[in-house]
């Protein structure tokens, strides 16, 4: 197979590798990369493949071969994924919806896909080469976390990483500034959106050229490919095209499974769960066409006002294509809340916020349109990271799972930044001693 070509979402050319995309981040113009031409992935690539990792690695290696070799990419994948995905039907009233449970990574979210094969993909590729990157990542919850323990003590790769400050909760605040080699985490006296800004305005920044930045969040191509590869994974256990929704704020979980459905897997529709940050299903009714300043909600790792995957939704499907095969719902936190309560008394299933966004997502689009389909509900992370939500919801806050408890016996680093772009380039050249 020859090796595939990206480019960027604001212009046709040039044409880069994966590697240039990956290691790139962000295009030169500001925009994402997207692929040229999306490779066929045959249907016994994922239906037939015997565990996680063998899928992941028969639908990828179509996507990168070329530039890493078959044996190479097996102990890549097998070592990127060592952890069960498992999809759970729920009962009673709620027969007939799965939960794609993707929060049993080392960091109970399901941000683990995507950063622990980049930081083994980035690894791949620097190890031959005389040269470092510095990763830099804005981050609402749990990307952050995930990207600090996958790439963690990583040869040539530095980390740095920016939340908002008091918006995250008490649980990913700890597994974001425990002290990991090679990661500093700056708390952000602002929103998501300064964090995300911020970021983007660093990538286009001259004078931090020299830091050789780039991202691990969903801006990055890189992340998204694995993320592909669990849409796949849950369809073996439906008997017909599922309805699929995703909890959803900077829309990088959606472009996933949109990828996946350009490459061959049938899917009969798209939700887009958000919660007050409701942009995108107001821009897929037509009564929204600008950005609008995120909110705090419980489900905070959805609050995005600018969610930079829109952009590649609009190359990857155009407007048209979006509102076809994608429905929104916007899920208040008073309505999140109620879902938790009614999914766990019909169910006895315990949803994090964000799941619980979009179970009720998922209820709604029941009512409306029936059951004759199955609904794939996406669970993006573990309930125990917010144990004061499911705690007002329930009752009764959930138990502890010891990877996060032992957080509260590590060492943290943090430093505070004001929002700005000149605080953070002030803050990289004197982290990199420039």
């Amino acid at each position: 197979m020859s090796s595939l070509r990206y480019r960027s979402t604001r212009s046709a050319e040039p044409l880069v590798s994966f590697r240039e995309a990956l290691l790139g981040g962000l295009a030169p113009d500001g925009g994402l990369y997207v692929p040229a031409a999306i490779p066929a992935v045959p249907e016994s690539a994922w239906r037939e493949a015997a565990s996680f990792p063998d899928l992941a690695f028969n639908v990828l290696h179509r996507w990168l071969a070329g530039e890493v070799d078959a044996a190479a990419l097996r102990a890549l994948v097998a070592d990127a994924f060592s952890f069960p995905v498992p999809v759970v039907p729920l009962e009673g009233a709620w027969e007939g919806v799965y939960v794609l449970e993707l929060f049993h990574g080392p960091t109970l979210s399901f941000k683990d896909f995507g950063a622990r094969t980049m930081a083994r993909l980035m690894g791949h590729f620097l190890q031959a080469e005389d040269t470092s990157l510095t990763i830099l990542v804005a981050t609402s919850g749990d990307t952050g976390s995930a990207v600090a323990d996958g790439f963690a003590g990583q040869d040539r790769i530095q980390v740095v990483l920016l939340y908002p400050k008091g918006q995250v909760s008490p649980v990913q605040e700890r597994q974001l500034i425990v002290e990991r080699p090679g990661v500093q985490a700056l708390a952000v006296e602002g929103t998501f959106d300064d964090c995300q800004r911020m970021v983007k305005a660093a990538f286009v920044d001259e004078e931090l050229a020299v830091l050789n930045l780039s991202s691990a969040n969903s801006i990055n191509i890189g992340r998204l490919l694995p993320q592909m590869l669990y849409y796949l994974w849950a369809s073996r256990s439906v008997d017909a095209p599922p309805v699929v929704c995703v909890p959803s704020g900077n829309l990088g979980n959606l472009t996933g499974g949109v990828l996946a459905v350009l490459s061959g897997l049938p899917v009969h529709r798209f939700l887009a769960a958000h919660n007050a940050n409701d942009f995108f299903p107001k821009y897929l009714r037509g009564e929204a066409d600008a950005f609008q300043p995120s909110v705090r909600t419980l489900s905070n790792a959805m609050d995005v006002g600018a969610p930079s995957n829109f952009e590649r939704l609009t190359v990857l499907l155009g407007e048209a294509g979006m509102r076809d095969r994608i429905e929104g719902e916007r899920v208040t936190d008073e309505e999140t809340l109620d879902s938790m309560r009614r999914v766990y008394e019909e169910s006895g299933y315990v949803a994090c916020p964000h799941t619980a966004v979009g179970l009720e997502a998922a209820r709604r689009y029941r009512q409306r349109c029936g059951t004759a389909h199955p609904v794939l509900v996406l669970s993006t992370a573990h309930p125990a990271k917010f144990p004061e939500t499911v705690g007002r919801a329930l009752g009764a806050e959930p138990a502890l799972p010891e990877r996060l408890s032992r957080l509260w016996h590590r060492p943290t680093r943090v430093a505070t930044l004001p929002p700005t772009a000149e605080a953070l380039r002030e803050r990289l050249l004197a982290h990199a001693g420039v």
